[in-house]
């Protein structure tokens, strides 16, 4: 990978190998799956009016830890606020978290992964600040989400894990920390 660099007549720039352009929409696609599989169940009561003006989302958290950990109760020591708080947000968080991640797709087949996935050519991505922070607040979900999957909570979690990882775990964890690297140099060019 080539950092994210800010250029002079305007957008962010990086440039990627077709498998780590490959592997970002890979994370990215996963994510979308899973943020749908969510929104797409009504665990709801149905409330009429709500539904009326889309306001009919689930009450109840996520079970999987996750989405509970990208979709977390607003009020955590009032059930009843969180849950009427998670019935008129959730649907439309997990939306915009959707389309975000779909602008980090979109931003590599513009940037030629379609063509890319037959030849040895590059992934040249250009974002214009609000693509940049779509592909910010993606890159943090999936961070998340690998992290939960890792049992990181704490940094000294992640030194644990360095030391006594298996294999799987190992190749999970370079690719968090590789994630962390993408999303460091774009909120650096971002910065600037």
């Amino acid at each position: 990978m080539k950092p994210f660099k800010r250029r002079r007549k305007g957008g962010i720039a990086a440039e990627f190998e077709p498998n780590e352009a490959l592997l970002l929409s890979n994370l990215a696609a996963q994510m979308i799956e899973l943020l749908r599989d969510r929104n797409g169940s009504q665990e709801s009561s149905a409330d009429p009016l709500a539904q009326m003006v889309g306001m009919s989302g689930p009450i109840m958290p996520p079970e999987d830890p996750v989405l509970n950990r990208l979709l977390p109760d607003a009020y955590r020591d009032d059930p009843d606020n969180a849950a009427e708080f998670r019935r008129y947000t959730e649907q439309m968080l997990t939306s915009q978290k959707v389309t975000n991640a779909q602008a980090l797709i979109d931003a590599l087949i513009e940037g030629g992964l379609s063509e890319a996935e037959h030849s040895r050519a590059r992934i040249e991505v250009e974002l214009n600040d609000g693509a940049a922070i779509a592909w910010m607040k993606t890159l943090t979900d999936i961070r998340l989400a690998l992290g939960i999957r890792l049992g990181i909570e704490t940094e000294a979690d992640m030194e644990l894990l360095e030391q006594e990882a298996e294999e799987y775990e190992r190749q999970t964890l370079d690719i968090y920390e590789w994630l962390g690297f993408v999303q460091e140099t774009l909120v650096e060019a971002a910065s600037r």
